[in-house]
Protein backbone atom coordinates (compact mmCIF):
# COMPACT_ATOMS: atom_id res chain seq x y z
CA UNK A 1 0.00 0.00 0.00
CA UNK A 2 1.33 3.43 -0.96
CA UNK A 3 2.27 5.54 2.04
CA UNK A 4 1.07 9.13 1.99
CA UNK A 5 1.31 11.95 4.50
CA UNK A 6 -0.45 15.30 4.55
CA UNK A 7 1.57 18.19 5.99
CA UNK A 8 0.20 21.66 6.71
CA UNK A 9 2.50 24.66 6.36
CA UNK A 10 1.23 27.93 7.86
CA UNK A 11 2.78 31.32 7.14
CA UNK A 12 2.42 34.80 8.58
CA UNK A 13 4.36 37.66 7.03
CA UNK A 14 4.67 41.42 7.38
CA UNK A 15 2.70 41.52 10.63
CA UNK A 16 4.46 44.86 11.34
CA UNK A 17 3.51 44.89 15.02
CA UNK A 18 -0.21 44.53 14.30
CA UNK A 19 -1.46 42.30 17.10
CA UNK A 20 -4.61 44.00 18.35
CA UNK A 21 -7.69 44.18 16.08
CA UNK A 22 -7.95 47.97 16.33
CA UNK A 23 -6.97 51.06 14.36
CA UNK A 24 -4.53 53.17 16.34
CA UNK A 25 -5.71 56.41 14.77
CA UNK A 26 -9.29 56.15 16.00
CA UNK A 27 -9.70 53.01 18.19
CA UNK A 28 -12.15 51.50 15.69
CA UNK A 29 -12.21 47.69 15.47
CA UNK A 30 -10.75 45.98 12.40
CA UNK A 31 -10.91 42.42 11.10
CA UNK A 32 -7.15 41.88 10.93
CA UNK A 33 -4.18 41.42 13.25
CA UNK A 34 -2.21 38.61 14.85
CA UNK A 35 -4.72 38.08 17.68
CA UNK A 36 -7.31 37.00 15.10
CA UNK A 37 -4.79 35.06 13.02
CA UNK A 38 -3.85 33.19 16.22
CA UNK A 39 -7.36 31.73 16.41
CA UNK A 40 -6.98 30.39 12.87
CA UNK A 41 -3.61 28.88 13.79
CA UNK A 42 -5.11 27.05 16.76
CA UNK A 43 -7.96 25.77 14.59
CA UNK A 44 -5.45 24.34 12.13
CA UNK A 45 -3.55 22.63 14.96
CA UNK A 46 -6.78 21.00 16.14
CA UNK A 47 -6.94 19.09 12.84
CA UNK A 48 -4.13 16.92 14.16
CA UNK A 49 -2.06 16.85 10.98
CA UNK A 50 1.72 17.35 10.96
CA UNK A 51 2.16 21.12 10.92
CA UNK A 52 4.88 23.74 10.43
CA UNK A 53 4.34 27.36 11.45
CA UNK A 54 6.67 30.06 10.08
CA UNK A 55 6.77 33.84 10.29
CA UNK A 56 8.28 35.31 7.15
CA UNK A 57 9.62 38.59 8.57
CA UNK A 58 8.86 42.25 9.25
CA UNK A 59 7.41 41.38 12.63
CA UNK A 60 8.79 43.84 15.19
CA UNK A 61 8.19 47.23 13.52
CA UNK A 62 5.20 49.07 12.18
CA UNK A 63 2.64 50.11 14.83
CA UNK A 64 2.64 52.53 17.77
CA UNK A 65 2.80 49.42 19.99
CA UNK A 66 6.01 48.30 18.28
CA UNK A 67 7.45 51.83 18.36
CA UNK A 68 6.61 52.29 22.04
CA UNK A 69 8.27 49.00 22.92
CA UNK A 70 11.41 49.83 20.94
CA UNK A 71 11.81 53.38 22.17
CA UNK A 72 10.21 53.54 25.62
CA UNK A 73 9.61 50.02 26.89
CA UNK A 74 12.51 47.94 25.58
CA UNK A 75 13.43 46.69 29.04
CA UNK A 76 10.26 44.59 28.96
CA UNK A 77 9.85 41.42 26.84
CA UNK A 78 8.90 42.12 23.24
CA UNK A 79 5.12 41.54 22.95
CA UNK A 80 5.39 40.36 19.33
CA UNK A 81 7.90 37.69 20.34
CA UNK A 82 5.82 36.68 23.37
CA UNK A 83 2.85 36.05 21.09
CA UNK A 84 4.84 33.92 18.63
CA UNK A 85 6.25 31.93 21.55
CA UNK A 86 2.71 31.32 22.84
CA UNK A 87 1.59 30.08 19.43
CA UNK A 88 4.50 27.66 19.06
CA UNK A 89 6.17 29.02 15.94
CA UNK A 90 8.80 26.73 14.44
CA UNK A 91 10.89 29.52 12.94
CA UNK A 92 10.94 33.15 11.84
CA UNK A 93 12.78 34.79 8.97
CA UNK A 94 14.60 38.11 9.30
CA UNK A 95 12.81 40.85 7.36
CA UNK A 96 14.27 44.18 6.27
CA UNK A 97 12.31 46.10 8.92
CA UNK A 98 13.78 43.94 11.68
CA UNK A 99 16.86 46.19 11.47
CA UNK A 100 14.98 49.50 11.81
CA UNK A 101 15.60 49.94 15.53
CA UNK A 102 19.19 48.73 15.45
CA UNK A 103 21.01 45.47 16.00
CA UNK A 104 20.56 45.64 19.77
CA UNK A 105 16.78 45.41 19.62
CA UNK A 106 16.93 42.73 16.92
CA UNK A 107 19.27 40.56 18.98
CA UNK A 108 17.07 41.13 22.04
CA UNK A 109 14.08 39.83 20.07
CA UNK A 110 16.07 36.84 18.83
CA UNK A 111 17.24 36.09 22.38
CA UNK A 112 13.67 36.13 23.70
CA UNK A 113 12.40 33.79 20.98
CA UNK A 114 11.74 30.13 21.72
CA UNK A 115 12.24 29.47 18.00
CA UNK A 116 15.21 30.12 15.67
CA UNK A 117 15.50 33.10 13.31
CA UNK A 118 16.69 32.22 9.81
CA UNK A 119 18.49 34.03 7.01
CA UNK A 120 20.95 32.15 4.83
CA UNK A 121 22.07 35.10 2.72
CA UNK A 122 22.85 37.61 5.50
CA UNK A 123 26.31 36.72 6.74
CA UNK A 124 29.02 38.05 9.01
CA UNK A 125 31.58 40.00 7.00
CA UNK A 126 34.33 38.47 9.15
CA UNK A 127 33.74 34.80 8.38
CA UNK A 128 30.90 34.61 5.81
CA UNK A 129 28.81 32.56 8.24
CA UNK A 130 25.03 33.22 8.60
CA UNK A 131 24.83 35.96 11.20
CA UNK A 132 22.21 34.29 13.40
CA UNK A 133 23.52 30.74 13.25
CA UNK A 134 21.93 27.94 11.24
CA UNK A 135 19.90 29.39 8.37
CA UNK A 136 17.52 26.41 8.30
CA UNK A 137 15.58 24.00 10.47
CA UNK A 138 14.87 20.30 9.97
CA UNK A 139 11.67 18.74 11.29
CA UNK A 140 11.17 14.98 11.34
CA UNK A 141 7.73 13.46 11.01
CA UNK A 142 6.45 9.88 11.04
CA UNK A 143 8.02 7.29 8.78
CA UNK A 144 11.33 9.21 9.00
CA UNK A 145 10.10 11.99 6.74
CA UNK A 146 12.43 15.00 6.97
CA UNK A 147 11.19 18.50 6.11
CA UNK A 148 13.56 21.46 5.88
CA UNK A 149 12.73 25.17 6.06
CA UNK A 150 15.38 27.54 4.66
CA UNK A 151 15.20 31.27 5.42
CA UNK A 152 16.18 34.02 2.96
CA UNK A 153 15.93 37.81 3.11
CA UNK A 154 15.86 40.47 0.42
CA UNK A 155 19.50 41.55 0.02
CA UNK A 156 18.51 45.12 -0.85
CA UNK A 157 18.61 46.20 2.80
CA UNK A 158 21.84 48.26 2.53
CA UNK A 159 19.99 50.52 0.09
CA UNK A 160 17.49 51.47 2.83
CA UNK A 161 18.93 50.86 6.26
CA UNK A 162 21.24 53.07 8.31
CA UNK A 163 24.80 51.78 8.07
CA UNK A 164 25.27 51.47 11.83
CA UNK A 165 22.27 49.13 12.05
CA UNK A 166 23.85 46.58 9.70
CA UNK A 167 27.55 47.09 10.49
CA UNK A 168 29.60 43.93 10.06
CA UNK A 169 27.09 42.20 7.78
CA UNK A 170 27.11 41.23 4.12
CA UNK A 171 24.00 40.63 2.03
CA UNK A 172 24.25 38.02 -0.71
CA UNK A 173 21.80 37.46 -3.53
CA UNK A 174 18.95 35.22 -2.46
CA UNK A 175 19.16 33.01 -5.55
CA UNK A 176 22.88 32.32 -5.13
CA UNK A 177 22.46 31.43 -1.46
CA UNK A 178 19.43 29.27 -2.19
CA UNK A 179 21.30 27.28 -4.84
CA UNK A 180 23.99 26.45 -2.31
CA UNK A 181 21.77 25.70 0.68
CA UNK A 182 18.97 23.79 -1.07
CA UNK A 183 21.59 21.47 -2.54
CA UNK A 184 23.13 21.08 0.93
CA UNK A 185 19.77 20.29 2.52
CA UNK A 186 19.02 17.64 -0.06
CA UNK A 187 22.43 15.95 -0.15
CA UNK A 188 23.95 16.50 3.29
CA UNK A 189 20.90 16.74 5.55
CA UNK A 190 18.82 14.24 3.58
CA UNK A 191 15.77 16.50 3.47
CA UNK A 192 12.81 14.93 1.67
CA UNK A 193 10.91 18.21 1.43
CA UNK A 194 12.47 21.66 1.15
CA UNK A 195 10.44 24.75 1.95
CA UNK A 196 12.00 28.15 1.30
CA UNK A 197 10.67 31.06 3.34
CA UNK A 198 11.83 34.21 1.59
CA UNK A 199 11.26 37.71 2.89
CA UNK A 200 11.01 39.11 -0.58
CA UNK A 201 8.54 39.14 -3.41
CA UNK A 202 8.31 38.69 -7.14
CA UNK A 203 10.19 40.79 -9.65
CA UNK A 204 8.27 39.40 -12.62
CA UNK A 205 4.66 38.70 -13.49
CA UNK A 206 3.78 35.31 -12.08
CA UNK A 207 2.37 33.91 -15.32
CA UNK A 208 4.20 35.63 -18.17
CA UNK A 209 7.59 36.05 -16.50
CA UNK A 210 7.85 39.58 -17.88
CA UNK A 211 9.58 42.11 -15.58
CA UNK A 212 7.09 43.86 -13.31
CA UNK A 213 9.56 46.29 -11.70
CA UNK A 214 13.14 47.51 -12.13
CA UNK A 215 15.44 44.49 -11.84
CA UNK A 216 17.41 45.78 -8.84
CA UNK A 217 17.64 42.53 -6.89
CA UNK A 218 15.17 43.67 -4.23
CA UNK A 219 12.79 40.84 -5.17
CA UNK A 220 13.99 37.49 -6.51
CA UNK A 221 10.94 35.28 -6.03
CA UNK A 222 10.46 34.45 -9.68
CA UNK A 223 14.16 33.68 -10.14
CA UNK A 224 14.11 31.43 -7.06
CA UNK A 225 11.38 29.32 -8.64
CA UNK A 226 13.02 29.35 -12.05
CA UNK A 227 16.70 28.94 -11.22
CA UNK A 228 16.91 26.92 -8.00
CA UNK A 229 16.37 23.19 -8.30
CA UNK A 230 14.77 21.36 -5.42
CA UNK A 231 12.35 23.90 -3.90
CA UNK A 232 9.01 22.26 -3.05
CA UNK A 233 7.25 25.36 -1.67
CA UNK A 234 8.12 29.07 -1.69
CA UNK A 235 6.69 31.22 1.11
CA UNK A 236 7.00 34.93 0.27
CA UNK A 237 6.28 38.40 1.66
CA UNK A 238 7.68 41.95 1.61
CA UNK A 239 5.40 43.15 -1.18
CA UNK A 240 2.24 42.86 0.96
CA UNK A 241 0.46 40.99 -1.83
CA UNK A 242 -2.26 38.38 -1.44
CA UNK A 243 -1.13 35.38 -3.51
CA UNK A 244 -2.54 31.85 -3.37
CA UNK A 245 -3.51 28.90 -5.57
CA UNK A 246 -0.57 29.81 -7.79
CA UNK A 247 2.52 28.08 -9.10
CA UNK A 248 5.56 29.81 -10.53
CA UNK A 249 7.65 27.63 -12.83
CA UNK A 250 5.88 24.68 -11.20
CA UNK A 251 6.61 25.74 -7.60
CA UNK A 252 3.62 26.40 -5.28
CA UNK A 253 3.83 29.94 -3.86
CA UNK A 254 1.89 31.92 -1.27
CA UNK A 255 1.96 35.46 0.15
CA UNK A 256 -0.43 36.51 2.97
CA UNK A 257 -0.69 40.28 2.57
CA UNK A 258 0.29 42.37 5.59
CA UNK A 259 -0.78 43.39 9.10
CA UNK A 260 -2.47 40.05 9.75
CA UNK A 261 -4.88 40.33 6.83
CA UNK A 262 -4.49 36.63 5.95
CA UNK A 263 -2.95 33.41 7.17
CA UNK A 264 -1.05 31.63 4.42
CA UNK A 265 -1.64 27.88 4.23
CA UNK A 266 -0.02 25.25 2.04
CA UNK A 267 -1.30 21.68 2.18
CA UNK A 268 1.31 19.19 1.00
CA UNK A 269 0.69 15.57 0.05
CA UNK A 270 3.93 13.61 0.36
CA UNK A 271 4.12 10.11 -1.13
CA UNK A 272 6.62 7.31 -0.48
CA UNK A 273 8.38 6.29 -3.70
CA UNK A 274 9.34 2.71 -4.65
CA UNK A 275 12.98 3.44 -3.73
CA UNK A 276 11.94 4.47 -0.22
CA UNK A 277 12.30 8.21 -0.74
CA UNK A 278 9.52 10.75 -0.27
CA UNK A 279 8.24 13.17 -2.90
CA UNK A 280 5.67 15.98 -2.86
CA UNK A 281 2.90 14.75 -5.16
CA UNK A 282 0.35 17.50 -4.54
CA UNK A 283 0.33 21.00 -3.08
CA UNK A 284 -2.40 23.57 -2.56
CA UNK A 285 -1.69 27.12 -1.40
CA UNK A 286 -4.54 29.18 0.01
CA UNK A 287 -5.27 32.19 2.21
CA UNK A 288 -7.41 31.97 5.34
CA UNK A 289 -9.30 35.11 6.34
CA UNK A 290 -9.60 36.22 9.98
CA UNK A 291 -12.77 38.19 9.23
CA UNK A 292 -15.45 37.37 11.79
CA UNK A 293 -13.04 35.31 13.88
CA UNK A 294 -12.79 35.97 17.61
CA UNK A 295 -9.31 37.12 18.69
CA UNK A 296 -7.29 34.63 20.71
CA UNK A 297 -7.67 35.22 24.46
CA UNK A 298 -4.09 34.24 25.33
CA UNK A 299 -2.59 36.60 22.74
CA UNK A 300 -4.81 39.44 23.98
CA UNK A 301 -3.74 38.77 27.57
CA UNK A 302 -0.05 38.79 26.65
CA UNK A 303 -0.37 42.04 24.72
CA UNK A 304 -2.68 43.95 27.07
CA UNK A 305 -0.10 45.37 29.54
CA UNK A 306 2.11 46.56 26.68
CA UNK A 307 -0.88 47.95 24.84
CA UNK A 308 -2.13 49.82 27.91
CA UNK A 309 1.19 51.63 28.27
CA UNK A 310 1.30 52.43 24.56
CA UNK A 311 -2.24 53.83 24.58
CA UNK A 312 -1.44 56.09 27.55
CA UNK A 313 1.58 57.38 25.68
CA UNK A 314 -0.46 57.90 22.51
CA UNK A 315 -2.93 60.12 24.35
CA UNK A 316 -0.16 62.38 25.64
CA UNK A 317 -0.96 65.97 24.52
CA UNK A 318 1.63 67.62 22.31
CA UNK A 319 0.25 71.00 21.25
CA UNK A 320 -2.47 72.93 19.46
CA UNK A 321 -3.08 73.61 15.79
CA UNK A 322 -4.55 76.78 14.31
CA UNK A 323 -6.14 75.97 10.98
CA UNK A 324 -6.86 72.66 9.25
CA UNK A 325 -4.34 69.86 8.67
CA UNK A 326 -6.87 67.05 8.34
CA UNK A 327 -6.50 64.67 5.40
CA UNK A 328 -9.91 64.38 3.75
CA UNK A 329 -8.83 63.04 0.34
CA UNK A 330 -5.35 61.44 -0.03
CA UNK A 331 -5.29 61.89 -3.80
CA UNK A 332 -6.12 65.58 -3.38
CA UNK A 333 -3.15 65.91 -1.01
CA UNK A 334 -0.90 64.62 -3.79
CA UNK A 335 -2.48 66.85 -6.44
CA UNK A 336 -2.62 70.10 -4.49
CA UNK A 337 -0.26 71.27 -1.79
CA UNK A 338 -1.57 70.41 1.68
CA UNK A 339 -0.74 72.08 5.03
CA UNK A 340 0.35 68.75 6.58
CA UNK A 341 2.96 68.13 3.88
CA UNK A 342 4.15 71.72 3.95
CA UNK A 343 4.49 71.52 7.73
CA UNK A 344 6.58 68.34 7.68
CA UNK A 345 8.84 69.75 4.99
CA UNK A 346 9.27 73.01 6.89
CA UNK A 347 10.18 71.13 10.08
CA UNK A 348 12.77 69.14 8.15
CA UNK A 349 14.24 72.32 6.67
CA UNK A 350 14.31 74.20 9.96
CA UNK A 351 15.90 71.36 11.93
CA UNK A 352 18.48 70.55 9.26
CA UNK A 353 19.30 74.00 7.90
CA UNK A 354 18.71 72.81 4.32
CA UNK A 355 16.83 75.09 1.96
CA UNK A 356 15.14 72.26 0.04
CA UNK A 357 13.13 69.32 1.41
CA UNK A 358 10.91 66.47 0.28
CA UNK A 359 8.49 64.13 2.02
CA UNK A 360 5.51 61.90 1.22
CA UNK A 361 2.02 61.06 2.40
CA UNK A 362 2.93 57.49 3.22
CA UNK A 363 -0.46 55.80 2.87
CA UNK A 364 -4.13 56.47 2.27
CA UNK A 365 -5.19 56.22 5.92
CA UNK A 366 -3.08 59.06 7.32
CA UNK A 367 -5.64 61.22 9.16
CA UNK A 368 -3.70 64.49 9.35
CA UNK A 369 -3.63 66.66 12.48
CA UNK A 370 -6.67 67.81 14.52
CA UNK A 371 -6.81 70.99 16.60
CA UNK A 372 -5.48 69.30 19.74
CA UNK A 373 -2.49 67.18 18.72
CA UNK A 374 -1.41 64.06 20.63
CA UNK A 375 1.33 61.49 20.11
CA UNK A 376 -1.34 59.33 18.46
CA UNK A 377 -1.64 61.93 15.72
CA UNK A 378 2.12 62.04 15.22
CA UNK A 379 2.63 58.28 14.82
CA UNK A 380 -0.58 57.84 12.81
CA UNK A 381 0.79 60.20 10.16
CA UNK A 382 4.52 59.51 10.29
CA UNK A 383 4.39 55.73 10.43
CA UNK A 384 8.03 54.83 9.74
CA UNK A 385 11.03 55.12 12.10
CA UNK A 386 12.86 57.24 9.54
CA UNK A 387 15.62 59.66 10.43
CA UNK A 388 16.81 62.64 8.40
CA UNK A 389 19.79 63.18 6.15
CA UNK A 390 20.92 66.18 4.18
CA UNK A 391 22.57 65.10 0.94
CA UNK A 392 24.31 67.20 -1.71
CA UNK A 393 22.90 66.69 -5.19
CA UNK A 394 23.03 68.34 -8.58
CA UNK A 395 20.14 70.28 -10.04
CA UNK A 396 19.72 67.52 -12.61
CA UNK A 397 19.24 65.01 -9.77
CA UNK A 398 16.37 67.08 -8.37
CA UNK A 399 14.74 67.17 -11.79
CA UNK A 400 15.20 63.41 -12.20
CA UNK A 401 13.63 62.85 -8.79
CA UNK A 402 10.65 65.01 -9.73
CA UNK A 403 10.22 63.00 -12.92
CA UNK A 404 10.32 59.80 -10.85
CA UNK A 405 7.62 61.17 -8.54
CA UNK A 406 5.51 62.43 -11.45
CA UNK A 407 5.28 58.85 -12.70
CA UNK A 408 2.92 58.24 -9.78
CA UNK A 409 0.05 59.53 -11.91
CA UNK A 410 -1.34 57.68 -14.88
CA UNK A 411 -1.33 59.82 -18.02
CA UNK A 412 -4.32 62.14 -17.80
CA UNK A 413 -6.17 63.94 -20.57
CA UNK A 414 -8.67 65.85 -18.43
CA UNK A 415 -11.48 63.29 -18.56
CA UNK A 416 -12.63 61.20 -15.60
CA UNK A 417 -10.68 60.70 -12.40
CA UNK A 418 -6.93 61.03 -12.05
CA UNK A 419 -5.52 57.59 -11.23
CA UNK A 420 -2.37 56.09 -9.79
CA UNK A 421 -0.14 54.57 -12.46
CA UNK A 422 0.51 50.80 -12.50
CA UNK A 423 4.19 51.53 -11.73
CA UNK A 424 3.11 52.79 -8.29
CA UNK A 425 0.18 50.40 -7.70
CA UNK A 426 1.20 47.02 -9.11
CA UNK A 427 2.08 44.69 -7.50
CA UNK A 428 1.48 46.79 -4.37
CA UNK A 429 0.55 50.42 -3.61
CA UNK A 430 3.63 52.64 -3.26
CA UNK A 431 2.11 55.92 -2.09
CA UNK A 432 5.22 56.42 0.07
CA UNK A 433 7.31 56.75 -3.09
CA UNK A 434 5.55 59.91 -4.31
CA UNK A 435 7.40 62.92 -2.92
CA UNK A 436 6.29 66.51 -2.56
CA UNK A 437 8.89 69.25 -2.25
CA UNK A 438 9.42 72.52 -0.44
CA UNK A 439 12.06 75.17 -1.17
CA UNK A 440 11.73 74.89 -4.93
CA UNK A 441 8.93 75.97 -7.28
CA UNK A 442 7.82 73.38 -9.80
CA UNK A 443 5.00 72.34 -12.07
CA UNK A 444 4.32 68.78 -13.28
CA UNK A 445 2.22 68.15 -16.39
CA UNK A 446 0.62 64.71 -16.13
CA UNK A 447 -0.68 64.80 -19.70
CA UNK A 448 2.89 64.41 -20.89
CA UNK A 449 4.72 61.07 -21.19
CA UNK A 450 6.41 59.76 -18.07
CA UNK A 451 9.94 61.10 -17.91
CA UNK A 452 9.15 64.47 -19.47
CA UNK A 453 6.60 65.93 -17.07
CA UNK A 454 8.62 68.65 -15.34
CA UNK A 455 7.23 71.81 -16.93
CA UNK A 456 8.75 74.41 -14.60
CA UNK A 457 11.53 74.15 -12.00
CA UNK A 458 12.93 77.13 -10.12
CA UNK A 459 14.93 77.83 -6.97
CA UNK A 460 14.77 81.22 -5.26
CA UNK A 461 13.03 82.71 -8.29
CA UNK A 462 15.53 81.49 -10.91
CA UNK A 463 15.64 78.39 -13.10
CA UNK A 464 17.32 75.51 -11.28
CA UNK A 465 20.89 75.05 -12.55
CA UNK A 466 21.35 71.40 -13.64
CA UNK A 467 25.07 71.48 -12.78
CA UNK A 468 24.90 73.40 -9.50
CA UNK A 469 25.06 71.72 -6.08
CA UNK A 470 22.05 71.86 -3.78
CA UNK A 471 21.64 70.51 -0.24
CA UNK A 472 18.36 68.64 0.20
CA UNK A 473 16.92 67.15 3.40
CA UNK A 474 14.92 63.91 3.17
CA UNK A 475 14.38 60.72 5.15
CA UNK A 476 17.17 58.17 5.29
CA UNK A 477 15.23 55.67 3.14
CA UNK A 478 15.02 58.11 0.26
CA UNK A 479 18.54 59.46 0.75
CA UNK A 480 19.86 55.93 0.18
CA UNK A 481 17.97 55.66 -3.10
CA UNK A 482 14.99 53.74 -1.70
CA UNK A 483 11.93 53.64 -3.94
CA UNK A 484 14.02 53.54 -7.14
CA UNK A 485 15.40 57.04 -6.57
CA UNK A 486 18.78 55.97 -7.83
CA UNK A 487 19.83 59.58 -8.50
CA UNK A 488 20.28 59.99 -4.71
CA UNK A 489 22.32 56.84 -4.17
CA UNK A 490 25.89 57.43 -3.04
CA UNK A 491 25.57 61.20 -2.79
CA UNK A 492 27.64 63.03 -0.11
CA UNK A 493 25.89 63.21 3.27
CA UNK A 494 26.22 66.78 4.51
CA UNK A 495 24.37 66.22 7.77
CA UNK A 496 22.91 63.20 9.55
CA UNK A 497 20.15 63.68 12.14
CA UNK A 498 19.81 60.27 13.84
CA UNK A 499 16.57 61.00 15.73
CA UNK A 500 13.31 59.44 14.53
CA UNK A 501 11.04 61.83 12.67
CA UNK A 502 8.17 61.09 15.05
CA UNK A 503 10.31 62.37 17.92
CA UNK A 504 11.45 65.38 15.91
CA UNK A 505 7.89 66.36 15.00
CA UNK A 506 6.64 65.90 18.55
CA UNK A 507 9.53 67.90 19.99
CA UNK A 508 9.05 70.69 17.46
CA UNK A 509 5.36 71.06 18.34
CA UNK A 510 5.88 70.78 22.10
CA UNK A 511 8.57 73.45 22.02
CA UNK A 512 6.23 75.90 20.31
CA UNK A 513 2.97 74.88 21.94
CA UNK A 514 0.93 76.10 18.98
CA UNK A 515 1.50 75.61 15.25
CA UNK A 516 -0.37 77.04 12.30
CA UNK A 517 -1.50 75.51 9.02
CA UNK A 518 0.02 77.38 6.08
CA UNK A 519 0.28 77.06 2.32
CA UNK A 520 2.70 78.82 -0.01
CA UNK A 521 1.63 77.07 -3.25
CA UNK A 522 5.18 76.35 -4.44
CA UNK A 523 4.16 73.43 -6.65
CA UNK A 524 1.31 72.47 -8.95
CA UNK A 525 0.06 69.42 -10.83
CA UNK A 526 -1.38 70.42 -14.22
CA UNK A 527 -2.69 68.76 -17.35
CA UNK A 528 -3.46 69.93 -20.84
CA UNK A 529 -6.59 72.04 -20.75
CA UNK A 530 -6.52 72.68 -17.01
CA UNK A 531 -7.41 76.30 -16.13
CA UNK A 532 -4.46 78.24 -14.83
CA UNK A 533 -4.34 78.81 -11.09
CA UNK A 534 -5.14 82.27 -9.83
CA UNK A 535 -2.01 83.47 -8.04
CA UNK A 536 -3.68 86.50 -6.52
Amino acid sequence: MTQKLTITVLETSDIHGNIMPIQYANHKPIETGLAKIATLIRQERERGRPLLLVDNGDLIQGTPLAYHHAKLNANEPNPMIQCLNELGYDAAVVGNHEFNYGMGLLRKAVGESSFPWLSANIVNASDEQPFLGKPYIIRSFEHELKVAVLGLTTPYIPNWEKAEHIAGLRFHKAVESAQRWVRYLRKEEGADVVIVSYHGGFERHLESGEPSEPQTGENEGYALCRDVEGIDVLLTGHQHRSISRTRVCGVPVVQPGSAGAWLGKVTLTVTRQPDGSWRVTDALSELLSPEGVEPDAAVLAITEPHERKAQTWLDQPIGRLIGDMRVHDPMRVRLEEHPLIEFINKVQMELSGAKISNTALFDNISPGFPEHITMRDIVSNYIYPNTLQVIRVKGRDIKAALEQSAGYFATYNGEGDIRVSPAFSDPKPQHYNYDMWEGIEYKLNISRPVGSRVEELRFEGRPLDPEADYDVVMNNYRAAGGGNYMMFQGKPVVKDIPTDMAELLAGYIMERGTIEATLNHNWEIVWDGKPKRDKA
